[in-house]
């Protein structure tokens, strides 16, 4: 598809060619409204290396661009130079290309033959998979589908966190409290509430903790009474877990936890201290990251137990020697920065050249309207119930407005879980956010049931219509403004993507969608589509079709369903 920004570059690279293409890109910009055109080059910063004013510099360059065949016209407004594209090559490079690669538009091949991995969700095993982990599960999985759009051989691991201490904890108080049959009927809320209970009684016999990193350091030797015990612990999480994945349409390449890396962590050990990387401190070992501005990373407690971080290197040394990738982004909650700091900086120092190409990519917490999640209190909110109190408040809606709709249940699904998904993906993922059942249920506004009924929309116009992607179109006739500004959206997708990609950014497509979609709703109350000249209608289904896909991949992107019917 034509580039026009690069078109751009050209027209002043050609008038002025002492500026390199770099220096004439950064000062590109998108003007406001389109009346000022649809690129803007600015020549403030030019004043000093021509000593000339701004407005005359930008007169100077309009004067010395011969005409182009993309922009319908170039003109100088003060200190900027404004490129108005031209529409009748626009609609004709948005519109064939969308006819083209359909569900593909905005895709590219910049991945081929490059692996990229992308470590996302990572609940604790026999802990509840709460509204805490909806971030990583939902942009971790959003990250995937982009990376694999993109045409990267991507993979999702779920680093489950089934080791540790906690599993010390577990067994001791399975030991002291559990019973089997009652754990097995509601396994995650039976294995909380033991979590729960050991957490109080620690607190009042100290002793307790003892055992418990006993029963973890027994599970690190091989106990097989403790590795029973792990094992069903981990089975029955996985079966819970399985169900929220499932409503959510994720599918992992790799459930690899921490307990796959056990094995491999002596070689890493082994190599730290060949390196002359490993210190003793109080009988722990730990690698002095002091100079580099940040605590000692422990490896290994005292008791000779390993840690978190001693399994990370394990891991992304087998995931490098394992898969070779491109990259190993992990989506996991900005407390962990410290972390994944020490990780890359340890792993620099044990001469891993590939230790820049680990990403993380963080995002912001989640706490409830009352306070904080804390697993170990039992305050916690399911995501399982989230998601299925959406779907039952959506199938109400649903009852009042189109009883009649075919597939209810199935519609109820696809828009509740969408909100949800919709909500958490709306704004940068940076930001904490506090979580709220109104909020995350309002289906008013910039919301995914607002983008779904639209592309649901799309879908009845073409249906009535009785569109064909065979039949001939005269582009020419879509002249409308709100037919133009609706091709300006579709154009820009594919960059949209893009910017997604290098950024780890879902929110850029999903605000993208919401303009289109509102673009797309004011199109349609201003434009007749349907009671039109035959010539026209053809043009204006065929936006509509073009509107459609967008949205569709666009949704589809963030993990959410497109339904035709609502």
């Amino acid at each position: 598809m034509i580039d026009f920004k690069n078109q751009v570059i050209d027209c002043i690279y050609k008038a002025e060619n002492s500026l390199p293409k770099d220096e004439i890109e950064s000062l590109i910009e998108i003007p406001p409204n389109y009346d000022m055109g649809d690129y803007a080059f600015a020549c403030f910063r030019l004043a000093k290396v021509f000593r000339k004013a701004p407005n005359i510099i930008a007169e100077e360059l309009v004067n010395k661009i011969q005409g182009n065949e993309y922009f319908e016209k170039i003109e100088n407004v003060g200190p900027y130079v404004n490129f108005f594209v031209n529409k009748e090559k626009l609609k004709e490079i948005v519109l064939n290309e969308i006819i083209e690669k359909g569900d593909k538009f905005g895709s590219s091949n910049i991945g081929k033959s490059r692996t990229v991995l992308v470590e996302f969700s990572s609940p604790n095993i026999a802990k509840p998979f709460h509204i805490g982990h909806i971030r990583t599960t939902v942009i971790g999985h959003s990250i995937y589908r982009i990376y694999k759009f993109q045409g990267f051989d991507t993979k999702a691991l779920n680093h489950l966190g089934d080791y540790g201490t906690q599993f010390g904890m577990l067994i001791v108080a399975y030991k002291k409290w559990g019973d089997k049959s009652i754990i097995e009927k509601d396994p995650i809320n039976e294995l909380l509430k033991l979590y729960v209970k050991f957490n109080e009684e620690a607190e009042k016999d100290e002793s307790l903790m003892e055992e418990a990193r006993y029963w973890f350091k027994e599970l690190e030797n091989k106990n097989e009474e403790a590795l029973k015990l792990w094992q069903w612990m981990r089975d029955i999480s996985l079966k819970e877990f399985n169900k929220v994945y499932d409503m959510l349409n994720i599918k992992y390449d790799s459930y690899d936890g921490e307990s796959f890396y056990s094995d491999k962590m002596p070689r890493v050990i082994e190599e730290l201290e060949e390196k002359g990387l490993l210190k003793e401190s109080k009988g722990a070992w730990i690698v002095d990251l002091e100079p580099y501005g940040m605590p000692p990373a422990l490896i290994k407690k005292s008791d000779g137990s390993t840690l978190y971080i001693t399994r990370d290197l394990a891991a992304a040394i087998y995931r490098k020697e394992h898969y070779n990738f491109y990259k190993n982004i992990y989506v996991v909650a900005s407390e962990q920065n410290l972390h994944f700091k020490q990780l890359k900086k340890i792993l620099e120092l044990m001469g891993y050249e590939w230790a820049k190409d680990c990403i993380h990519v963080n995002f912001g917490m989640v706490s409830l309207e009352d306070g904080s999640l804390s697993t170990r209190k039992g305050r916690v909110i399911f995501l399982e119930d989230v998601l299925n109190k959406a779907v039952e408040q959506t199938l109400k809606i649903i009852e009042e407005r189109n009883p009649n709709l075919e597939n209810k249940e199935e519609v109820a699904k696809q828009v509740g879980i969408g909100a949800v998904v919709f909500q958490e993906l709306f704004n940068s993922r940076i930001k904490d956010y506090v979580f709220s059942w109104d909020r995350t249920l309002s289906f008013e506004g910039e919301t995914g049931p607002y983008v779904q009924y639209t592309h649901a929309r799309a879908n009845s116009l073409l249906e009535k219509g009785k569109f064909s992607l065979i039949d001939k179109v005269d582009y020419s006739l879509l002249k409308e403004e709100d037919e133009i500004n609706l091709i300006r959206l579709l154009y820009k997708f594919p960059e949209v993507v893009l910017d997604a990609t290098n950024k780890y950014e879902p929110s850029f497509i999903t605000r993208h969608i919401v303009e289109i979609a509102k673009t797309f709703n004011k199109y349609y109350n201003s434009c007749p589509i349907l009671s039109v000249e035959e010539g026209l209608k053809k043009a204006r289904l065929l936006l509509v079709y073009a509107t459609k896909t967008v949205i569709k991949t666009g949704l589809f992107l963030l993990g959410i369903e497109a339904p035709d019917k609502m």
